[in-house]
């Protein structure tokens, strides 16, 4: 389901400046972008690697050779994105930069949708996560994801994720606020679901409190809508399925789900300013230092 065999697949490995403030700060998160993913979701933003489509082949000593490369180029942390069919070879990667000296917090940055038997299994691995939780309505995940069970298994997975790294902590690094451990659940809102976002909020408030951080994003990017226009006949049959899609997330929208945030009493989440919507947040899948 996620396309990936016992082969390690990378797009990208370099430093990236578009992730929260204690994780990219000003020198950028050492961010390695893997191929495959266990969603399918119809509006992916990143759906040429999550196919499988744009990847490298490499070993896990050049994974870890990356990690002490990314180290050396000043970020502030390792960052593996949809990582998890690749958990094995990571983690042996990971033990092998560090006993090179690798020093800095290792991210694991999921769509959320893992199970609690992966989470433990990155026990001494992983120091923090920046996890997905994508909806709160199982028909909504059935319709965007076509994994009605997202919901559930989202939420033992970060039930099982707090148990493992605690609450969120910092440092100061090279003059820096910088996140060494923790979760940070990620929700990015999409046109015409403010309610399933408020539901989302709701839920993870009231269930962790501060023992996570929330970020409510609004950087939806319709790339259905120009990858149809551009003839991509997969893209074309899913906007025609879901026409709400070609849309940004409207700013009042936006502003209502912090307004309800607020309200709810969550006293400390990342948020978007105006302009989140553009292709800086997608970057070049071009086998950068790989």
């Amino acid at each position: 389901m996620c396309g990936a065999d016992d082969r390690l697949m990378v797009a990208r490995a370099a430093l990236h400046f578009w992730e929260e403030p204690p994780i990219s700060g000003e020198d950028g998160s050492g961010t390695i972008f893997f191929a495959g993913c266990p969603l399918r979701c119809v509006y992916c933003q990143n759906a040429d690697i999550a196919l499988g489509e744009h990847a490298r082949e490499i070993t896990v000593e050049r994974l870890a050779a990356i990690m002490g490369e990314l180290q050396a180029a000043g970020a502030l942390n390792i960052n593996c994105v949809t990582p998890t069919h690749y958990a094995p070879q990571i983690r042996a990667a990971v033990a092998a930069a560090r006993a090179a000296g690798m020093a800095l917090p290792v991210l694991w940055n999921t769509g959320g949708y893992e199970t609690v038997e992966a989470v433990r299994g990155n026990a001494g691995t992983v120091d923090a996560y920046l996890t997905d939780f994508k909806y709160a309505d199982a028909a909504l995940a059935r319709r965007y994801s076509h994994a009605p069970d997202y919901p559930a298994e989202a939420l033992a997975a970060l039930e099982a994720m707090v148990q493992a790294v605690g609450e969120p902590r910092y440092d100061t690094y090279r003059g820096q606020e910088r996140l060494v451990s923790g979760v940070v659940v990620r929700h990015l809102m999409l046109p015409g679901a403010l309610e399933d976002s408020k539901a989302v909020v709701r839920l993870v408030h009231e269930r962790f409190g501060n023992a996570v951080r929330l970020s409510l994003m609004n950087q939806y990017t319709p790339v259905l809508a120009s990858a149809a226009e551009a003839g991509n006949s997969r893209a074309a049959a899913a906007l025609a399925a879901c026409p709400e899609l070609a849309c940004t997330v409207p700013d009042a929208a936006y502003e209502e789900l912090l307004d309800f945030a607020d309200a709810l009493g969550v006293e400390d989440y990342f948020w978007q300013e105006g302009g989140a919507a553009v292709e800086s947040f997608i970057p070049s899948f071009d086998f950068t230092g790989v």
